[in-house]
């Protein structure tokens, strides 16, 4: 099946509502263009220096959304602020502050994803519930994010029912955070799924889900 083919077969059974970023992570620039054919226009890299070495050989191309959805170091974040219009993984405070200091400086405005750790995870970074609550009132200052929702990353290991009861949670822990009326903080985006559970995702409430290799197959870890 060619990757045109994969993609077609995908948005057939995700609702209109659900952006689809196809994770390209060690995907060459020709199976890009081969997505971007088939209307990808949202790509999602974990990378900075690999996202801004692709995004040279497509800048030519219009319409294109890069989102950042892997880890992001503090003495990156400029660069990522230069390439990508969305950043996913914001997942402390002391990080959203830099990057609202630096976009800020640059004149940009990036969107963003609040990581949430909805059960403990050592393996993977990101605010634990009650955390989060307690720094909303700091986050509603940064004036040059727009803190869009969440995003979340079950831990390897659960069953299909306890991935999706994490995605359920997710979405009620945004619905939380809505009703409080934050100037600067909306939840109107939720950012879970992947290759391999996205569909319960969906399920949840999933507004974005982020495919790699189910569009591109398998690669390298």
């Amino acid at each position: 099946m060619t990757i045109a083919q994969r993609i077609a077969e995908i948005r057939a059974n995700l609702p209109e509502s659900v952006r689809l970023i196809a994770v390209t992570k060690q995907v060459s620039v020709d199976a890009m263009m081969e997505a971007y054919q088939a209307g990808i226009r949202d790509f999602g890299e974990s990378r900075i220096q690999e996202a801004l070495a692709k995004s040279e050989q497509l800048g030519d191309l219009p319409g294109l959304t890069w989102h950042l959805i892997g880890h992001l170091q503090s003495n990156k974040v400029k660069a990522a602020l230069e390439r990508f219009q969305w950043i996913h993984s914001i997942e402390s405070l002391k990080l959203a502050q830099r990057v609202d200091r630096l976009a800020e400086e640059l004149g940009v405005k990036p969107k963003v994803c609040l990581q949430v750790k909805i059960v403990p995870d050592a393996n993977k970074s990101g605010w634990q519930i009650s955390e989060l609550l307690e720094d909303l009132g700091s986050l509603n200052q940064c004036k040059n994010l727009e803190i869009k929702g969440l995003m979340s990353i079950p831990p390897l290991g659960l069953d299909q029912a306890q991935t999706l009861a994490l995605f359920e949670r997710t979405r009620q822990l945004a619905q939380e955070i809505q009703a409080q009326n934050w100037d600067k903080i909306s939840m109107q985006e939720l950012s879970m799924g992947m290759s391999g559970d996205y569909h319960l995702a969906v399920q949840a409430g999933s507004t974005m889900v982020r495919l790699g290799t189910i569009l591109f197959g398998e690669r390298s870890p």
